[in-house]
């Protein structure tokens, strides 16, 4: 057998390394902490038991940014005593798609994110068409995440189309502003907080409309509740927030 090239082993490690820097999970996201509303309950069961014997050998999301797909794939990948991988594709497009993808089928469930942002090239659909084959082969779940529907993406690998559309596929929409209004008082909750209905109004209607961003306006609320030990209140959020 010949020896390996030293050049090209210390590149693959270094490779391995900046793969593992690109890849974070976040603490916060966890199944416990998403509120899943009525209309996400179905997806929130199927993504519980997926591992089961009978569970889901794969599950699609699509929607757009701001809607709790990359949460949800996160909070997939802190099930204890399970070997999962998580690969946000926004993050890891800049590397081989073989170098991000081989051998992650041999994990107990890969939760691909962010699909959509490889579809085009040839050399990323081809090793994601293998990927799916080898799951199927291997019992690996799939969980993966996009910004439009199967039929929709621009695939230029037909059989990889037909392969996103194996087991559910799940929309998931932007919340109404009630909606936003519940899960600011559910996370509030969670972090111990009492946020009153009008509060929770009051923000939604004065805070920025992305999700990710009015997730934001509790954390400097709460940063700022503990600081001065104070209530929150609208007087109280005008005052932190500068509104």
């Amino acid at each position: 057998m010949a020896a390996v090239d030293p050049p090209l082993e210390a590149s693959r490690q270094s490779l391995e390394h900046q793969l593992s820097l690109e890849v974070r999970l976040r603490d916060d996201a966890t199944l416990d902490n998403f509120l899943a509303l009525p209309k996400t309950q179905p997806l929130m069961g199927a993504l519980q038991t997926q591992l089961d014997p009978d569970g889901e050998s794969a599950i699609y999301l699509y929607g757009p940014a701001g809607t709790g797909k990359s949460h949800l794939l996160q909070a997939s990948c802190h099930e204890p005593g399970v070997e999962t991988i998580y690969l946000p594709l926004s993050d890891l497009r800049q590397y081989a798609a073989l170098d991000v993808l081989q051998g992650v089928g041999n994990a107990d469930r890969v939760c691909i994110d962010d699909i959509h942002v490889v579809l085009g090239d040839v050399h990323w659909e081809q090793a994601l068409f293998n990927l799916y084959n080898e799951a199927r082969q291997r019992g690996c779940r799939l969980i993966v995440a996009a910004d439009a529907a199967p039929r929709a993406l621009t695939v230029n690998l037909e059989d990889l189309r037909s392969r996103l559309s194996w087991g559910i596929v799940y929309q998931l929409a932007q919340p109404e502003d009630h909606d936003k209004e519940a899960i600011l008082q559910f996370r509030a909750s969670r972090r111990g907080l009492t946020l009153p209905s009008s509060v929770a109004s009051y923000i939604v209607s004065r805070a920025p409309r992305a999700m990710d961003q009015l997730l934001q306006v509790l954390e400097t609320l709460d940063k700022a509740s503990l600081a001065e030990k104070r209530a929150l209140s609208i007087p109280f959020v005008k005052e932190a927030l500068g509104w």
